[in-house]
C-alpha cells in the first residue's frame, strides 16, 4: 500500500472490541484505513484534541436523504427505506438514489419488497438488487397476507437479501395514533393494544423458521415484542431489532399536550415497555440504533395530533441520545458505538463501521461531554420536528470524514 496520506492523531481511538486505544493515530491511505497505532507520520493531520475517534454513523433505515443534518450527527452513510415518492420498488429507481449522495456521503438503497409497497404483488428483488438495494423493506406498513410474506422471505433468502420488516399487525391498529393506556384515554386518543407488534412478530419469527430469511425488525418498542425477539435468537434464527432513541427515551407521557412531534409509528409505549427496551439494549437483544429520520415541515405537524403525520428528525440527536446510554450504564462505550456503526454494516454488508486496518475510512471525532441545547427551530434537517425540543444535551461531532476526505462542518 503507497504511503498515508491523512493521519487523524492524539485521539481516544474505539476499536472493534470495544476497547479505548488512547493517545493513538489512525492513518488513512485514499479512502480505507491504513493504519492504526502510535508513531505515525503524514504530511497531513487532524489533530483529535483527546477526543474520542470512531467510525462514522451507518443509519439503517430513514426515510429522507438529508445530508446537513446526517453530517452534524455524524452519519457518513445511510439506508433508504423506499417509501418515496415515487417508492423505491424499481431498478431504475434505485440506482438512481444509490448514487444521490455521494461523494460525501453514501446511500444504501432498500427496495421496496412489493410493488406501490401495497403488499401483494413482488417487485423485481433480484434486479433491485443488481441495481444497488443492500435489502428489501415493507416500508411503513405490514404484510397482512402471510402467504406473500412467506414468499417474500423465501426469494430474500435466496438472494441473500436481508429484509427490514415493519411489525404492527394493521388489523389491530386501523387508524390508531397511540398505545392504548391512561395517556390515551385521557387524551382521548384513537389507540390500539401494543400487543399489535407482538402479534405480527410472533407470525414473521414463523416464517423465518420456514425460509430461513435474514430479516431485521426495524422498530421493537414493547417488553412482548422484545422478549420474542430475546427467544428466537436463542433458538438460533437470523434476526436482528432496532430501535430509536424516542422509544428508549420517552413514554406515552410524552403525548401530554397532545404534541405532534411525539406522534410517532410505531407509537411511543409505557413506561415499562421503556424500561424493557433498556433491559433489551443492555444484554443484547437490540443489534440497532437508528434515528428514524422523517423530517416532517409544519404541513404535516401543525395539525390536530391524530391528523399529524408520524415521523421525527432524528439525524443530529442520534449520537448525543446515544451517548445517554453509557452515562447511565446501560450500555459500555464501545457498545454503544458497535449498535451505530459495526451492527448496521454487517447487516448491510459493507466494509464500513470499524476502525480497522482495510475499511472504508468513514470516519468522525467527537466530544463526549460538549452540552448542546436541541432546538426545534435551529437544526440543520430539512424539519425540526424533534419529540427532544429543547432539551439539554451532551456529545458533539467535530471532525467527520467520508472516504478519507473530511467534511466541512
Amino acid at each position: 500500500m503507497s504511503d498515508p496520506t491523512l493521519a487523524i492523531t492524539n485521539g481516544r481511538l474505539i476499536l472493534p472490541n470495544g476497547s479505548i486505544a488512547d493517545g493513538a493515530s489512525l492513518a488513512m491511505t485514499g479512502d480505507r484505513i491504513s493504519a492504526i497505532g502510535k508513531g505515525i507520520t503524514t504530511l497531513h493531520a487532524i489533530d483529535a484534541g483527546g477526543h474520542y475517534v470512531a467510525p462514522g454513523i451507518i443509519d439503517l433505515g430513514v426515510f429522507a436523504i438529508d445530508k446537513p443534518a446526517f453530517h452534524f450527527g455524524g452519519i457518513t452513510r445511510a439506508a433508504v427505506m423506499p417509501d418515496q415518492n415515487p417508492p423505491l420498488d424499481h431498478p431504475a429507481r434505485v440506482r438512481f438514489v444509490a448514487q444521490s449522495g455521494k461523494p460525501d456521503f453514501w446511500v444504501h438503497p432498500l427496495g421496496g419488497a412489493t410493488r406501490e409497497l401495497a403488499g401483494v404483488e413482488m417487485a423485481e428483488l433480484a434486479l433491485m438488487q443488481d441495481a444497488g438495494a443492500r435489502g428489501v423493506a415493507t416500508g411503513r406498513g405490514w404484510i397482512a397476507d402471510s402467504g406473500t410474506m412467506l414468499r417474500l422471505m423465501q426469494y430474500c433468502a435466496a438472494l441473500d437479501l436481508p429484509l427490514f420488516v415493519h411489525s404492527e399487525d394493521q388489523g389491530l391498529t386501523g387508524k390508531a395514533v397511540a398505545t392504548d393506556g391512561e395517556m390515551a384515554l385521557r387524551l382521548g386518543l384513537a389507540s390500539a393494544p401494543a400487543e399489535a407488534e407482538a402479534i405480527a412478530i410472533a407470525r414473521d419469527l414463523a416464517l423465518v423458521r420456514l425460509s430461513g430469511a435474514q430479516v431485521h425488525f426495524r422498530q421493537v418498542t414493547t417488553r412482548a415484542g422484545l422478549a420474542l425477539i430475546r427467544a428466537a435468537k436463542a433458538e438460533g434464527l437470523p434476526v436482528t431489532c432496532g430501535i430509536t432513541p424516542a422509544h428508549f427515551m420517552l413514554s406515552d407521557v410524552a403525548l401530554g399536550g397532545f404534541r405532534t412531534f411525539a406522534r410517532l409509528s410505531p407509537p411511543l409505549r409505557s413506561e415499562d415497555d421503556r424500561q424493557a427496551a433498556l433491559e433489551a439494549l443492555a444484554d443484547g437483544t437490540i443489534d440497532v440504533i437508528a434515528s428514524g429520520h422523517d423530517p416532517r415541515g409544519p404541513e404535516d405537524k401543525r395539525l390536530p395530533f391524530a391528523d399529524a403525520e408520524p415521523g421525527m428528525a432524528g439525524a443530529e440527536t442520534l449520537l448525543a441520545l446515544t451517548l445517554n446510554l453509557v452515562r447511565d450504564k446501560v450500555l459500555t462505550l464501545g457498545d454503544a458505538i458497535a449498535r451505530l456503526t459495526s451492527n448496521p454494516a454487517a447487516i448491510l454488508g459493507v466494509e464500513a463501521g470499524q476502525l480497522a486496518q482495510g475499511m472504508e475510512a468513514d470516519i468522525m471525532v467527537f466530544e463526549m461531554d460538549r452540552p448542546w441545547i436541541v432546538d426545534s427551530a435551529k437544526m440543520e434537517a430539512a424539519a425540526g420536528n424533534t419529540p427532544f425540543d429543547k432539551m439539554p444535551v451532551q456529545g458533539r461531532v467535530t471532525h467527520l470524514l467520508k472516504g478519507g476526505k473530511e467534511i466541512a462542518l
